[in-house]
C-alpha cells in the first residue's frame, strides 16, 4: 500500500497533466513554450500554499526527462547542494525545485550562483513571500519571476474527479462515489489549495466504512468534518458563498449591524477566516475610508488577533471591526478618485511629467536643461505653491472630490477646497 499522500501521489508528470496556472502552461504560454524548446532558464514561482508550485517543477522535469532533485533552503545544508552538483556536472543538466528559496543563506547562495550561470542547475525555487522584497538580488536576476494564482473551485473539482477514477495512483479502486454538494464543498472550501482538498477527500474515502456492496458514499457531512469547514451553502452551483460575502459588504455599507452580524456569523460557521479577513480590509478603505481613517489600522489589528487567537475566539474581535465599520461615517472618495485617475491613464491621457519636475539628480540643471523653475513647497508658508504638477494634456483635471461625511475628510476638504482655490 502506498503511503505517500494522494495529493502527492496525484501530481502531474507532464506539463500538460497540470490543472490551472493557464496563464503560464497553456499551450502558447511562456513555461509551455520553455518545455517545448527545452530552452528552460531558471525560475522563481510564487504564491499562496498548495497551488502547484511543486507541481509544475515536477511536470517540467517529466516533460524534459531532466534528473529532478527537492531541496529546502532552511533545512538542506551545503553538502546536500553539493550532491545535486555533482549529478550536474555527470548528467549535464539537473532541475532543482528549492522550497522556501527566500530562506537561501550567502553560502548556499554563493555555492550556487555558478551553476546557475553556467546552465548546469536549473533552479525552480518556490516560495510564498513576494520575490520583489524577500530574495537576494543575486538570485532574482537570474530567474524568471512567475506568480502562481490559487485554483478557482472547476479546476479544483477537475483535480478531485481525476482522483477519484485513477488506479493507479489515485483513489480508483475504492468505488468511492461523491454527492455533487460534498465535491462543492470540497472544491469551495479550501480557498483555492488543491493539496487540502485532495487530502480531504483522501480521508474521507480512507474514513468511510464501505456498503455491504463495498461502495463508498461521500455526503457533505463527510466532507465538512475532513475539510474541518462547515458547507457554507450546497447549492448547485456554488454560488451562495459569495452571494454571503457580498451580503456582508453591503451590509455594512449600508450600516446595518444586526445583518453584517448576522453575514459575519455564518461566514464563522463555514470557519472561513480568509475571506473574511480580506473582505473586512477591503471594507475599511472602499466603504469607509476617508470618514474614518483609523478604521483601517483598528480592522487590521481586529484581523492579526482573530489570526492568533483562532476560532471561536477569533469571533470576538472580529465581531468589534464589523461594528465599528458599520457605524462609521462611510466615504468612497479615495476609491473614486483613484478608479478615475486609471480609467485616465488606460485610455491613453497621460503626457509628459513637467519640465520643471523631472529627475535631476544625476546631472546638474544646467547639464540637463530640465528642473529649472522648480519651487521648492517647503520655502514657503504652508508648505505649498501654486505650480503645475500634472502634464500638460491633463491640466486642471480634478479626480479627487471630498465627502463631509467624517471630521476627518471634513478636515481634508477644507485644506484641499483652498488649495484648489489658490491654484486657479
Amino acid at each position: 500500500m502506498n503511503v505517500k499522500p494522494l495529493a502527492f501521489r496525484m501530481r502531474p508528470r507532464t506539463i500538460d497533466e497540470v490543472i490551472g496556472q493557464r496563464h503560464l502552461v497553456s499551450e502558447g504560454k511562456i513555461i509551455y513554450r520553455m518545455v517545448q524548446a527545452r530552452q528552460l532558464s531558471s525560475m522563481i514561482l510564487y504564491g499562496p500554499p498548495g497551488i502547484g508550485k511543486t507541481s509544475i517543477a515536477s511536470a517540467i522535469a517529466g516533460s524534459t526527462n531532466y534528473a529532478f532533485r527537492t531541496l529546502n533552503a532552511v533545512t538542506n545544508n551545503k553538502k546536500d547542494m553539493e550532491i545535486v552538483a555533482a549529478e550536474a556536472k555527470m548528467s549535464g543538466k539537473v532541475i532543482l525545485l528549492l522550497d522556501e528559496v527566500h530562506r537561501l543563506d550567502k553560502a548556499k547562495q554563493d555555492f550556487l550562483l555558478p551553476y546557475l550561470e553556467n546552465g548546469m542547475i536549473t533552479l525552480i525555487g518556490a516560495t510564498t513571500s513576494n520575490p520583489y522584497h524577500a530574495i537576494n538580488p543575486a538570485i532574482r536576476s537570474r530567474c524568471q519571476i512567475f506568480e502562481l494564482k490559487p485554483l478557482e473551485p472547476d479546476e479544483i473539482k477537475t483535480a478531485l474527479l481525476r482522483a477519484l477514477q485513477d488506479k493507479e495512483r489515485g483513489l480508483g479502486n475504492y468505488q468511492a462515489e461523491v454527492s455533487p454538494e460534498a465535491l462543492e464543498h470540497f472544491a469551495n472550501a479550501s480557498n483555492g489549495d488543491v493539496r487540502s482538498s485532495l487530502n480531504a477527500l483522501e480521508l474521507a474515502v480512507l474514513s468511510t466504512k464501505p456498503d455491504a456492496g463495498g461502495q463508498i458514499f461521500i455526503d457533505v457531512g463527510t466532507a465538512e468534518e475532513c475539510m474541518q469547514k462547515k458547507s457554507l451553502a450546497h447549492d448547485k452551483d456554488g454560488d451562495a458563498h459569495y452571494d454571503v460575502l457580498s451580503g456582508f459588504q453591503k451590509s455594512i455599507r449600508g450600516s446595518d449591524v444586526n445583518a453584517a452580524l448576522h453575514y459575519l456569523g455564518r461566514l464563522i460557521e463555514a470557519g472561513d477566516l480568509v475571506s473574511i479577513s480580506r473582505r473586512l480590509l477591503v471594507i475599511a478603505y472602499e466603504d469607509v475610508g476617508l470618514a474614518n481613517p483609523q478604521a483601517g489600522a483598528r480592522t487590521l489589528a481586529a484581523i492579526e488577533t482573530a489570526e492568533r487567537v483562532g476560532f471561536p475566539e477569533a469571533r470576538i474581535p472580529l465581531a468589534n471591526a464589523v461594528i465599528e465599520l458599520c457605524l462609521s461615517p462611510k466615504s468612497n472618495s479615495a476609491y473614486l478618485a483613484i478608479d478615475a485617475a486609471l480609467s485616465d491613464i488606460r485610455a491613453g491621457k497621460s503626457g509628459e511629467v513637467p519640465d520643471h519636475l523631472r529627475d535631476a539628480h544625476y546631472k546638474s540643471a544646467k547639464e540637463l536643461g530640465r528642473g529649472i523653475g522648480y519651487l521648492y513647497p517647503h520655502d514657503y508658508e504652508g508648505g505649498w505653491v501654486k505650480q503645475q504638477y500634472l502634464p500638460d494634456k491633463l491640466k486642471g483635471k480634478v479626480y479627487f472630490k471630498p465627502k463631509k461625511t467624517g471630521k476627518f475628510e471634513q478636515a481634508l476638504a477644507m485644506v484641499y477646497e483652498k488649495i484648489m482655490g489658490a491654484r486657479k
